[in-house]
């Protein structure tokens, strides 16, 4: 019988990489490697990622690949990606050579010491010696997303097992096993509270400024701090599978990328770097071969010519900017999937909206009491909410919150009847009340006047649900309900605005009335509604013919008009929202939108910025180095130099914090 083999794809952290053509030559070595199927490598993060076969090649010898080559692996922070078993063929890979910056200056010391410049050749070692060690330190600044997110999760839990309490690894956790969790320690894996109350500071995750209130059925994050009180939390997710962990791949991913400026810039590297070499090499030997040129001059120039040569500014001036970016995103709960999502969201020119579990709650909430005389509002409100303590109902449960909103004391109902369909009656005090819809009401024989007739009309007319209540000698009174807007909306559409978004649309399959109410109160002028989910992605193409088009759901009912959008933004919870979105707004606070739009203008800004000035600095010195107007020293400071200012350029965004007014 035939063994199959295993395969597995596993992560390193690696130091020492200081250049875009450093990864090119760690991923040309790892290529060589037989068991090696598929490999990766990305500067802007300092990630390899390696799948390879488990029966030909070992974790060591891939290491020793690496370390090799004169870089360094950090065991500490090297992840285990993924394991796949099954059938896989990989052909022999090609040996390359890649034309980097060592080689190009070693080519130029080397040639330095030959024309007898002795000095000039120490001095260039020296200058790319400390510019290399600055850019290696400002650029790893950039790379402490992932450190910092990994750090946040203990490496040990406290389990209850029998009547004891046992600390173990976190990978030994099961599911279902129950943590306890004293105030000051962190929160080991996600659970759900089954005992306890506190307060706990998930911002790491969220990005919530101050602690979130949990009690029992509240859900806990891994990585987040408990403030006050004991908890005993039961496990809903492995280590592997919490939410700072999916966070962290989403940002690995999202770091490694490659957006379409930078593709650009890496396709245009690969040509423009030999064809500056052929010339380099042209102006080293044609003058003094065919109009009899001082030799050593010539080729002096032509030394100074690869120096300035490597592309080193010009590859680094994108990746640095999208890292930093998407390492300020992330402290801010703004995930981006990639350098594409990054770019196309600072391109937007319209923004739509689903209306439900997006601009509003998607959950109820009392808009209004009435009374018909008999009895004030206030004890309308009180009846309803003692009755409806002992539902389960959404409707219920809004309107206790109300009434516990406005302090009010609540009776204990008696003789309590659910009545499905209709609502729900009781006793208080002697006397049976009716809490429910007018079914319910005519069921009884209870007649409506036409004031209440009128009342419900223009209720419903609102978009809103009418609870009513009453006795068997008449209605009392009557509760308006409808899905709540979030507290939130209206300030971050008019910050949207303020960023320079100015069509702000609201898709919804309710009615006109309710979305034309929503949309004013939110200060939305445009809006469509009664849509089914196919009108929705229609609505999303059209708008998409007259410019980039981005839409804002919950992942969940929109998920067609949002995979039709240029790029989509998901405010839902997080499992649903990191498999749909391009864009996570992680503890769904909308005022993130904007932030999220201003951080991609500024770093396509910056993009621009840092290739401009990289094609201009090289050209500039390509063609002073060409007529002999600067040596080596000057070319390697203005290389250096040159990728010093575009990484310090791009670091800026890492401290884009808010939308500034």
């Amino acid at each position: 019988m035939t063994q199959i083999p295993s395969f597995k794809t596993q992560g390193f952290q690696v130091s020492g990489m200081d250049c875009g053509s450093c990864a090119k030559t760690i991923e040309a070595s790892l290529q060589q490697l037989s068991g090696v199927t598929e490999t990766s490598v990305s500067f802007a993060t300092g990630r390899v990622k390696v799948s390879y076969n488990l029966d030909v090649l070992s974790e060591a010898e891939i290491v020793n690949s690496i370390t090799a080559l004169g870089y360094s692996v950090d065991v500490a922070l090297t992840k285990t990606l993924q394991v796949q078993v099954g059938g896989m063929d990989c052909g022999s890979c090609a040996k390359t050579i890649e034309v980097g910056m060592n080689l190009l200056m070693t080519i130029s010391v080397v040639g330095a010491v030959i024309l007898g410049d002795w000095f000039e050749g120490a001095l260039v070692v020296f200058l790319f010696s400390l510019g290399t060690t600055l850019q290696v330190f400002t650029f790893g600044r950039t790379r402490n997303a992932i450190r910092a997110l990994m750090d946040l999760t203990p490496l040990t839990a406290t389990v209850k097992r029998g009547n004891q309490e046992v600390t173990i690894p976190v990978e030994s956790v099961r599911l279902g096993e129950i943590l306890t969790i004293r105030p000051g320690g962190r929160v080991a894996l996600d659970g759900v509270v089954i005992s306890g109350n506190s307060s706990i500071d998930q911002s790491p995750i969220t990005g919530e400024s101050v602690p979130v209130d949990k009690e029992i059925g509240d859900t806990v994050y891994a990585g987040t701090m408990n403030q006050t009180g004991f908890l005993s939390v039961k496990v809903t997710h492995t280590a592997d599978d919490t939410t700072v962990a999916k966070i962290i791949h989403l940002v690995e991913q999202a770091q490694g990328s490659r957006a379409p400026t930078q593709q650009w810039v890496d396709r245009f590297a690969e040509v423009y770097t030999p064809i500056v070499i052929l010339i380099a090499i042209a102006i080293a030997l044609i003058p003094p071969l065919a109009f009899a040129q001082p030799f050593n001059v010539l080729v002096y120039r032509a030394l100074v010519m690869l120096v300035i040569a490597c592309p080193c500014a010009l590859v680094i001036s994108t990746p640095v900017s999208l890292v930093s970016a998407i390492g300020a995103a992330t402290r801010q709960g703004v995930l981006f999937k990639g350098g594409n999502a990054l770019e196309t969201a600072g391109h937007l020119t319209t923004l739509a909206f689903d209306k439900t579990g997006t601009i509003t709650q998607g959950l109820p909430v009392v808009q209004k009491v009435y009374d018909f005389g008999k009895v004030s509002a206030n004890m309308v409100l009180q009846i309803a909410a003692s009755l409806e303590q002992q539902s389960e109902h959404p409707l219920s449960k809004a309107i206790v919150a109300k009434a516990h909103e406005q302090g009010m004391e609540l009776e204990t109902p008696i003789n309590f009847t659910a009545l499905p369909g209709k609502g729900i009656q009781a006793n208080l005090r002697e006397l049976l009340y009716f809490v429910g819809n007018q079914r319910l009401f005519s069921d009884q024989g209870i007649r409506l006047s036409g004031e209440a007739e009128s009342l419900l009309a223009e209720i419903e007319q609102l978009g809103q649900i009418p609870v009513l209540v009453g006795t068997n000698e008449g209605l009392l009174g009557a509760i308006a309900l409808s899905d709540g807007i979030r507290l939130e909306a209206t300030e971050a559409l008019r910050q949207l605005r303020r960023v320079g978004l100015k069509q702000l649309v609201m898709l919804t399959g309710d009615r006109t009335a309710v979305a034309k109410q929503i949309a004013q109160q939110v200060g939305i002028t445009e809006y469509r509604a009664e849509l089914l989910p196919e009108d929705k992605l229609e609505e999303i193409q059209q708008m998409r013919r007259v410019g980039v088009v981005g839409m804002v759901g919950d992942g969940i009912n929109d998920a067609p008009a949002l995979a039709a959008a240029d790029i989509s933004f998901a405010v839902g919870g997080i499992d649903i929202a990191l498999e749909t979105a391009d864009v996570v707004i992680v503890g769904s606070d909308l005022r993130r939108l904007a932030y999220a739009v201003e951080l991609s203008r500024r770093t396509v800004s910056v993009i621009k910025q840092n290739v401009v000035f990289s094609l201009v600095t090289k050209g500039l010195f390509l063609l002073l180095g060409t007529f002999g107007f600067v040596g080596l020293a000057v070319a390697v400071l203005a290389d250096t130099g040159t990728s010093l200012l575009v990484t310090a350029n791009g670091m800026r965004l890492f401290r884009t914090k808010t939308v500034k007014d």
